[in-house]
Order: C-alpha cells, then structure tokens, then sequence
C-alpha cells in the first residue's frame, strides 16, 4: 500500500503514546472486559445447575421427567432466540440489545432464586433463557467490531474464548459449593450484584450504536418461523428421551417444515431477516457445522464426565465441582497465554486441527476409564489433554467463523454461531446421556452389577463422544481447508 505523506499543517496521526490512541485503546479493551463480564453470567447459569438439580428435585418434589424443565425451560428460549436476536441487534443496536439482555438476565435470576413452586421456577428459567440470548447473541458482532486488527482481534477472541470455556466447567464448581455450603437457591441470587455491575458497566463503557433501523430487516414472518422451528428443534433434541421415536420423528418433520418455510420466505421477503447469502460463505458455514460436532463431544464430557465422578468415584457435590477445577484453569491459561500467539504463527486452520486431534485423543482416553479407577490415573489426564485441545480449537474455530461474515451481518452471524453452541450441547447432552442410560439399563437386566454396569454405560458414552470428535476433526479439513486456502489467496492478490 502506498503511503500518503503528511503537509506540515496536517494533525499528527495518533501512535500508541498519543493521548487518544491510548483513550482508544483502553476503551476497547474496557468493552472486552464488559463483554466477557456479561457472557460469564449467562455461560456460568447455563452450567451451575447442574450439580444442584438433585436438591431442587428434593426442595421443590420434581418428578424425574419434570427436573429435567429445569434446564429445558432455560435451553428452548436460549437456543430459539440466538438467531432473531442477533439479527435484531444489527438492526436496533448491539449495546442495547446487550444491556436489555443483561437487565432481563438479572431480573429473571431473581425470580429464580425466590422461586417457592415447580411452575415459578421453570418460568424464571425460560425468562432467563430470552435475557441470555439477547445478551449473548451479539457479543462476538461486538467484539470483532472492536477489534478489526487481526492480531488483536485473535488476542480479543482468545481471552473472551477463555472466559466462556472457564465459565462452563467453573459453574460445576460454584453449583456444588453454593449448594453444599448454603442451598441451591444461591446458585441463582448471586448473578443480582454481578448482574447491576456489569450492567452499569456495559451502559457507561460500551460505545453507542444505532444499527440500521428496524425497515432494513424487520421480516416479522420470517422471524416467527425460524424462532418457532429453532426453538422446536431444541426441544425435540433435549426432550427425545422421555418420548416415543414416532413422536420424536413427527416433531422433526414439523421443525423441518417450519426451516424449509423460513428459507423459502428469506429467498422471496424484499426485507429479509436473514440473507441467504451468509451461507454462501465456507468459513461460516463449515465454521459452525464443525461447531455443533466439537460442543457436542466438550458437553458431553462435562455432563457425563460429573456422573462417572459421582456415581463411579463416589465423590460429593462439592467435590466433583472441585474434581473439574483444573480444566478452566489449564484453558483460560493456554487461550491467554498461548492462543493468540500460536494462531498468529500458524494460522487458525492448523490450531484448529491440533486442538481436534487432542480432543479426539482426550475422549478415546476417558473412554477406557474402568468401575474401580482412580481420579489421578483414568480421568485428570484425559480431562487436561481435552482441555488443551479445546483452548486451541475454540478461538481458532471463532475466529474462523466469523471472519466469514461482512460486518453488517456481525450482530445475526454471532447470533448463528451462539445458536449452533446450543444445538450441540443439547445434541450432545441428548445422545449421549440416553446412549449411556440404555447401555447400563441393558447390563443390569442381564445381571450385571449396578456400578461395572454404570461404568460400562459412560465408557459407551465416551467411546461415541470420541468419534463425534473424529467425524468434527475430518469436516475441518474437508470444508475449512479450501476456504482458509482461498481466504490467503485472496489476501495475497488484494495485497
């Protein structure tokens, strides 16, 4: 590029010592902070409850099928509002999408804390699950809005990457020492004081945003059917269990419908809520089906992996949170400290690969784990070689993603990337806690003592789970391997 030379009478362009690059600056990273403030909340929520479901079956006299509303009154909005809310945030503006998102976040977790009845407490979840769409459908639109420079932005994506990652795994530990320590109700009326911090925050430090208007893509049809076919989605994935496959089958066909509905009014709407065309992409669209593959395996570890900690090991509440301590601090330390720097070296694509391969490899280990192994010897080192994995592949793949996206469709690219996190936790959580269910179901019936027959049934899980990962590992390389190759080329040719 040509440089432009300045006339004596020009103002001095701003170098990192000069007062306002440095106000610039600081600004920015500010917002990280707020940002990642703000996702914790929603990411630590989504996993504290976990280790407390028990004690609120016990408090409140949930059914079995009923406890699991608990987090599927929280999944269903969750997931079905990622995509019209990030689109909504291009259109009325990210920051207040987000601060909207963190009031009704807040307010909802109040709710949830004071609830006193089974019916209170599955509302104030499914409240919950609109406020943390709202507040994480836009963050990552935000965050590469922020940071343009792709070594910062690298830097950005891995820090607010390590934040999310160490959130889901430190909700395990906090869900079961709030529990434990004091009761389950805690576990929702902490995010009160965090919740007006990071909101006053987020008001005071986030720069203002008028987004395009609600005429440039206010397609309320449009917005009705794929809400309607994403939430129903969810709800086939995290309900299968507790139905017939008939039932199942008929509710997929529904929700495909309700897709092929959606696509056929977005290729027609003169005002689509979402252009087709951001399919179009390769680095998106791969970028995100790998996602759901990825997530799929990393939620199904944590959820089955806090059984076999429980019910195999025998450890209590407390302790299996204690149990998963390590992990977020191994990912929030490699993202941090790592991360930028190897992507910067290697590229996204290859650390990508890297951390699927370690991933495959974590599983394949954990899938070994016997009825009378030891926390030291059969599931701390497959859960650390997971971890490194992970805090490799998640920025890598983030960046990828959304770097397959123009910049006025940050807020519903965002939006999709968070939707198809959802889809393959539930996809995950679904299969693999009924495949593991089943399995040991089978053994006791043909005599099998109850905890080899546990056992057996989370290695099943865990041998599927690690190739979810492999299958993930090999449409990297079938689909991102073209586009980042295309992506460098073009750089090559425009520079």
């Amino acid at each position: 590029m040509t440089a432009i030379a300045e006339s004596p009478t020009s103002p001095p362009t701003p170098t990192p010592t000069h007062p306002s690059a440095f106000k610039r600056t600081y600004s920015r990273w500010a917002s990280l902070v707020v940002l990642c403030a703000g996702t914790l909340m929603t990411i630590l929520d989504g996993n504290i409850v976990t280790v407390a479901m028990p004690a609120i079956q016990s408090d409140l006299g949930f059914s079995g099928p009923g406890l699991a509303w608990v987090v599927n009154a929280y999944l269903i909005p969750f997931g079905g509002l990622l995509l019209l809310v990030g689109r909504l945030g291009d259109l009325v503006g990210r920051k207040r999408m987000f601060t909207a998102g963190l009031a009704v976040f807040t307010a909802a977790s109040v709710l949830c804390g004071v609830a006193d009845s089974q019916g209170m407490l599955v509302a104030a979840r499914a409240l919950q699950g609109v406020g943390g769409a709202m507040t994480s459908a836009v963050v990552l639109g935000m965050l590469v809005t922020l940071f343009p420079e792709p070594r910062e932005q690298a830097r950005a994506i891995a820090v607010f990457s390590a934040v999310g990652a160490a959130g889901g795994a430190l909700g395990t530990f906090l869900g079961g020492a709030l529990t434990q320590l004091v009761n389950w109700h805690w576990i929702f009326l902490i995010n009160l004081p965090i919740g007006i911090v990071a909101w006053l925050a987020a008001v005071r430090v986030l720069a203002p945003e008028n987004g395009a208007g609600l005429g440039k893509g206010a397609d309320y049809p449009g917005a009705a059917l794929v809400t309607s076919a994403l939430m129903l989605t969810v709800y086939v994935i995290v309900g299968a269990g507790d139905r017939d496959g008939t039932a199942t089958a008929l509710l997929a066909l529904l929700a495909a419908a309700l897709f092929t509905g959606f696509v056929l009014r977005q290729a027609r709407a003169a005002r689509p809520l979402l252009r087709l065309r951001l399919f179009g992409s390769r680095l998106l669209s791969g970028a995100n089906a790998v996602q759901v593959l990825m997530i799929a395996t990393m939620y199904g570890f944590q959820f089955i992996g806090a059984l076999y900690v429980q019910r195999v090991l025998g450890y209590s509440e407390l302790a299996t949170g204690t149990a998963f301590l390590p992990a977020p601090v191994a990912i929030g330390l490699l993202m941090l400290v790592l991360s930028a720097r190897t992507i910067g070296r290697f590229g996204p694509y290859r650390v990508l690969l890297a951390g699927l391969v370690l991933i495959t490899a974590g599983m394949a280990l954990l899938s070994r784990a016997p009825a009378d192994g030891s926390y030291a010897a059969d599931f701390l080192p497959p859960m650390l070689l997971m971890a490194a994995g992970f805090a490799a592949a998640m920025p890598a793949l983030t960046g990828l993603a959304m770097s397959g996206a123009r910049e006025e469709d940050g807020g519903l690219a965002s939006g999709l990337f968070n939707t198809t996190q959802v889809v393959g936790g539930s996809l995950g959580l679904a299969v693999l806690s009924t495949l593991a269910a089943s399995h040991t179901d089978d053994l006791l019936g043909e005599g099998t003592h109850l905890l080899p027959a546990t056992a057996e049934g989370y290695q099943l899980a865990f041998r599927v789970a690690s190739l979810i990962a492999l299958t993930a590992l090999a449409l990297a390389t079938a689909t991102l391997r073209t586009s980042h190759q295309e992506r460098d080329e073009a750089e090559r040719d425009g520079g």
